[in-house]
């Protein structure tokens, strides 16, 4: 597999299976722009596995979907093998994060249908679904229904069938996040040791991934995505020699260097400077209670801990991780030095006090941030202080046209009330003013 990671003569325009060059994509979202991906570019050549890396939102699915032709860009360009691309990428094949399982069909003419409409001869397109079972270890389960399958077994189908057509270039999106951590390692492992025997058949692969040690461990080039919008923020050569394992020094270091890459790109030790008449700013979606929970498990292990040793233990996906952090460091209840998350003076006052005590200190904090100040400040302005939802959702799809509108208001009405600063009046669809606030 060392000879696929470095390949020994640079490859031209035209041995580039997939690229992307300025890619932009937008979508219309309720009547705004929904800015996904914003100039991305990126090359697949022969010969290596490359993971795109970044947590969840930042668009990485949706650029696997434009290199392969089954979205069209809204700006840029999508090239293969050198030639704008048209239509599906005629070398592509891919194997989605669900199943995506005809129920009705046996393992076998599930497989079948990567090879529908290729014209094959039926003895060539028989064997072919054999090679390709046998392949993924379903030899014997060729006339099971997935019903009868397990997860891991519905995801080899998926494999399978991806590989019958003979792609050069197979694209994985997540591919293993909906199996178990037992059978997603094993799985994980048995397309390692496939790709590196080119028992496989394929010239590159592209995996979709947001677990860190999953790309050190299957790439040779890592692209880290940054979000909202999605942009190409670093990317990372893996040079460690085959094979590779989880508990090496080398595979450990490079783990570290890419958990610094990512702490620097969504929570920057230095805040970036608001906009001149900003009144608005970004609100992680998260819970009252996961911030709570949060600040409780740090301060229990010493005020202080790594940032991703805190998302693995609390089970957190790592891009939701990343915003109950930013939503405790919003209200200055940790602050996050370099990839550590440190509870604050404030932070442990708050993890000591009843729910009283916590709700003052939650009161006190959300008048410091520019979103809550701005609509209190137009709450006092309107005549018995009450506005409608919709005034104050348009407000946020102007001011923060990146963010979900309807995720953003929830979270504001969630954490306003909890602060007991303003209510939302489900009868008549208004927020209002609280007594005090």
């Amino acid at each position: 597999m060392n000879d696929r990671a470095q390949p020994a003569v640079v490859p031209s325009d035209t041995d580039i299976l997939a690229e992307l060059r300025g890619v932009s994509q937008i979508f219309a979202s309720d009547g705004r722009e929904l800015i996904v991906l914003q100039d991305v570019t990126l090359a697949i050549p022969p010969g290596e596995v490359v993971a795109v890396l970044g947590a969840s939102g930042c668009g990485k699915s949706t650029l696997l979907r434009i290199l392969t032709g089954l979205l069209r860009p809204t700006r840029g360009e999508v090239l293969c093998h050198g030639q704008p691309l048209r239509g599906f990428h005629p070398g592509a094949a891919i194997v989605f994060q669900s199943f995506a399982l005809y129920p009705w069909l046996t393992v076998a003419d599930n497989v079948a249908v990567g090879v529908y409409r290729k014209g094959l001869p039926p003895d060539e397109a028989a064997e072919r679904v054999h090679r390709a079972v046998d392949l993924v270890g379903l030899d014997g389960f060729e006339n099971a229904y997935p019903k009868e399958l397990s997860g891991g077994m519905k995801q080899r189908v998926g494999i399978a069938r991806a590989l019958v057509g003979g792609p050069e270039l197979l694209c994985m999106d997540e591919p293993f996040s909906a199996l178990d951590v037992l059978t997603a390692e094993a799985l994980r492992s048995e397309m390692y040791g496939l790709w590196s025997r080119g028992s496989l058949g394929l010239r590159s692969m592209l995996l979709i991934t947001h677990l860190i040690e999953e790309a050190v461990f299957l790439a040779d080039r890592i692209i880290v995505m940054g979000a909202k919008p999605g942009t190409v923020k670093r990317e990372i050569v893996n040079a460690l020699p085959h094979p590779r394992e989880y508990r090496d020094a080398a595979f450990l270091e490079l783990v570290d260097e890419i958990h610094a890459v990512i702490a620097e790109i969504h929570l920057p030790d230095v805040p970036r400077p608001a906009a001149a008449g900003q009144h608005f700013e970004p609100l992680p979606a998260v819970s009252i209670n996961e911030i709570s929970g949060l600040l409780e498990v740090v301060h229990d292990h010493g005020d202080r801990m790594d940032l991703f040793q805190l998302t693995a233990l609390l089970r957190l996906d790592l891009g939701h991780g990343i915003l109950v952090v930013k939503a405790a460091e919003l209200l200055e209840l940790v602050h996050t030095p370099k990839q550590a998350v440190m509870i604050t003076g404030l932070g442990r006052e708050f993890v000591a006090s009843d729910e009283n005590g916590r709700k003052r200190i939650f009161h006190q904090q959300l008048l410091r941030v520019p979103t809550f100040a701005f609509l209190l400040d137009r709450l006092r302005r309107v005549p018995g202080g009450r506005m409608p939802a919709d005034v104050i959702q348009e407000d946020l799809a102007i001011h923060l046209p990146t963010e979900p509108t309807q995720d953003l208001f929830d979270a504001i009405v969630t954490w306003g009330r909890y602060g007991e600063l303003i209510g939302y009046d489900g009868n008549t669809d208004e927020v209002y003013l609280v007594a005090g606030g």
